[in-house]
């Protein structure tokens, strides 16, 4: 026992710190090859269609909202009633 670890606990730290070195030369590598690539380039027919896709989602987003309102509203006008006997 060295410092209060045991040989099996020396032996997992070791591994464990050998994985992470490892794992940090292989993303570095994968990172100077991304550099290497030329940017993707976003065609116009791209870029329209996901700007459609994100006005269509928001349009939809309203619908849901009003309608959440509007059960909103009629839930208030039960309760007043209610509390109003």
């Amino acid at each position: 026992m060295v410092l209060g670890f045991s040989l099996r606990t020396l032996i997992a730290m070791a591994v464990g710190l050998s994985i992470a070195i490892g794992m940090y030369y292989d993303l570095r590598g994968e990172v100077e090859l991304a550099k290497e690539l030329p940017p993707p380039q976003v065609t116009r027919v791209e870029y329209e269609l996901k700007d459609e896709l994100v006005r269509s989602a928001i349009m939809e987003t309203q619908k849901q909202v009003e309608q959440i309102d509007a059960t909103v509203k009629k839930i208030d006008e039960r309760l007043y009633e209610l509390t109003k006997k």
